[in-house]
């Protein structure tokens, strides 16, 4: 191309444009990928650099962009600010310019990826971007795009399939049947399924397959066999880049064996038109080929997997007319339930805590986790022992031997303090320290070691959910909390009973059994600060035990809070801010249901497989004076402070509320 020609790209395209069936209803599935070739797991690795290259550069073109349409305020204002953004070229069409660029002006990166990546890595970037510049829905907007870290880097996004087009994917593909699958692998069916370690890549087919067309002179058309026509073992297949001379990239995978993994495998792989697109996705595994393990990410078009005992659970479920209140926190969910007519049935309430059993699992899991730091730590310090100083008791031996005229002795792990400056800023940057092959391996089986536990709490948070919904149904009312003052109260204490990870789960549960799970603001209902008879008992964080002078009810605080949270009301379902406090019907179904409604009120009415801890176990923050960092020395246990306000983002003041008095005294 001449220089004085310009590069014409491709228009819009003039079809319709093509939506997602089932109201864009999509799932994934994790496909573990078998590389044990070397081969293959060189040239995964050069494709990951290579597309990582990509991002920064597109990164740090996004981030020069930015800067510069923020520091043009004059001409923002004069002439407007997509005016700006245009000249830039800050938008996502202008961001794949400069990723194809830094494709095309880099030859090596043509050997690997391919210009679909490109677009896809820079969609990825401008997501950010768009975050920045535009505030969402309440008024946030992110901060300034970064360049982001190597060890970050791990997804690779490919490029939907056309579903216009037969048989056209423009990155990776997923070939192969599940059918052609379990015949490979089971011996014919003779056998149970067995993949072993080093799985075979599949070959492409070879030979001529009939079109189903005729031609000209009227005899059957043929055409050479590719990936299409294969209906062996499955496997995921990359073309490589353009300049790519290494052919295809297989790559087998393997499907989970699990008890109950074949029909959640058989719902996403038997419909092959139903696969949408394909992620590469790697994770830290200390014991792989490289400290990688590779993935697959399938998008399906469609709802995920769901079991026949969930899918009954949750018809049941749904068939409940009951409607419930939930009352997180720190240390449990409590969980009361009514029925909806508020005739007939009975109160039923569910506290979820740790059982002594989980109890002793989180010690050790944090004293495992302790000495894995300590590792880590002295290992860094060895390698670099130019950057610490001694400790006190090593100091104090260095002095003893220099008085009694002794040689000094070199200390290999020194324990004191980073060499820092006068404010404090270590002179040398940590990402600046020599790192030994052994501190890479413990850092990853910590890092691996942590996703596990990840995991085991959002299973556990499922399960606990799927228990909520099927004794009390799919409404629930719970108060609109903000988790982060809570950690800034109770740090690590949260981590061990993940209550906002709780909550979350029973709103995905709430909708799959089609309920919802509402909230309601904790301004205008102070659910812990009222009695079922409408009075006001006020109460401090610390006084875990609800006891009403006016109707003499006694019961737990938690179990109140979310009996009263049943009868909360709104103006606007989708505003917590417009959430009141019936207290007429409170009062109505203490009257109704008495003494059942107390025995409630004090004790868990559910069968519950985690039974309470011991009284006193209650979790109370210790107050600190005016600054956010613990204290490591001299803590005690004050008074506890009153429940916070809530901060921006979540439901503040309310603003005009029916007439209805929260204080309604019937006596």
């Amino acid at each position: 191309m001449r220089a004085d020609q310009t590069r014409r790209f491709r228009g819009k395209n003039k079809a319709p444009k093509w939506t997602k069936p089932d109201d864009g209803i999509v799932s994934i599935m994790v496909l573990p990928l078998a590389v044990t070739d070397p081969a293959d797991l060189a040239r995964l690795e050069k494709l990951y650099g290579a597309m990582w290259s990509i991002k920064r550069a597109v990164q740090r073109d996004a981030r020069a962009k930015v800067d510069a349409y923020w520091a043009a305020k004059c001409e923002r204002d004069r002439d407007s600010g997509k005016a700006v953004r245009q000249r830039l070229g800050l938008s996502r069409e202008g961001l794949e310019r400069c990723a194809y660029k830094h494709l095309e002006g880099s030859g090596h990166l043509k050997h690997h990826a391919s210009k679909a990546l490109a677009m896809h890595m820079a969609d990825e970037v401008w997501n950010g971007v768009h975050r920045h510049l535009f505030p969402d829905a309440t008024g946030t907007r992110f901060g300034r795009p970064k360049t982001g870290r190597w060890h970050d880097f791990i997804r690779i996004p490919g490029r939907a399939r056309s579903h216009t087009t037969e048989n056209k994917w423009e990155t990776f593909r997923l070939v192969g049947t599940l059918t052609g699958h379990a015949m490979a692998y089971t011996d014919g069916g003779q056998q149970a399924l067995t993949q072993p370690h080093r799985m075979p890549k599949p070959t492409a087919p070879a030979g001529r397959v009939p079109t189903g067309k005729l031609t000209t002179a009227g005899k059957p058309g043929m055409r050479k066999a590719t990936w299409w026509d294969h209906t062996g073992p499955l496997a995921v297949v990359f073309a490589g880049g353009p300049d790519g001379k290494r052919g295809d990239l297989v790559l087998p995978v393997r499907i989970p064996q699990r008890p109950g993994q074949w029909a959640r495998a058989r719902h996403f792989l038997s419909n092959p038109l139903a696969w949408h697109k394909v992620d590469l996705v790697r994770r830290r595994k200390a014991s792989a080929p490289g400290g990688w393990a590779y993935e697959a990410h399938l998008m399906m078009l469609g709802p995920g997997y769901s079991s026949p005992a969930v899918r009954e659970m949750r018809d049941k479920a749904a068939a409940l007319d009951r409607i419930g209140g939930v009352d997180g926190n720190v240390s449990n969910l409590s969980v009361v339930s009514f029925p909806a007519d508020l005739t007939g049935g009975k109160p039923v309430s569910t506290e979820i805590t740790l059982t002594d059993a989980e109890q002793r699992l989180l010690e050790k899991q944090a004293k495992k986790r302790r000495g894995r730091a300590r590792a880590l730590d002295r290992s860094r310090r060895a390698t670099n022992a130019a950057q610490y100083g001694l400790s006190k008791r090593q100091a104090k031996s260095a002095q003893r031997r220099a008085e009694n005229g002794l040689k000094p002795k070199a200390v290999t792990v020194p324990g004191g303090a980073r060499d820092a400056r006068s404010d404090g800023v270590p002179k040398q940057a940590y990402r600046r320290d020599r790192l030994s092959a052994n501190y890479r391996e413990q850092r990853a089986r910590q890092a691996e070691h942590a996703a596990g536990i990840a995991e085991h709490r959002r299973h556990r948070a499922r399960q606990v959910a799927r228990e909520i919904i099927a004794a009390h149904g799919p409404v629930l009312v719970v108060e609109d909390c903000d988790i982060r003052t809570w950690y800034r109260l109770w740090g690590k204490r949260l981590s061990q009973t993940t209550p906002g990870m709780l909550i979350s789960a029973l709103t995905v549960e709430c909708e799959a059994a089609g309920g919802r799970l509402v909230r309601a603001s904790t301004w205008s209902t102070a659910l812990s600060q009222h009695c079922v008879c409408g009075e006001r008992v006020s109460k401090t964080l610390r006084d875990r035990e609800h006891k009403c002078i006016a109707c003499g009810l006694v019961g737990k605080r938690d179990l109140v809070s979310a009996a009263l949270a049943v009868f909360v009301r709104f103006t606007d379902v989708d505003d917590p801010k417009t959430a009141y406090l019936d207290t007429t019907l409170s009062r109505h179904a203490q009257i109704t249901y008495a003494q059942v409604l107390e025995e409630a009120l004090r004790e868990s009415t559910t069968p519950n497989p985690k039974p309470p801890r011991r009284s006193g176990r209650v979790a109370v923050p210790r107050q600190r004076r005016e600054t956010s960092a613990p204290r490591t020395a001299g803590q005690r246990n004050r008074a506890t402070p009153d429940e916070p306000r809530p901060v921006r983002d979540h439901a503040g003041q309310p603003g005009h509320r029916p007439g209805r008095s929260p204080r309604l005294t019937l006596w």
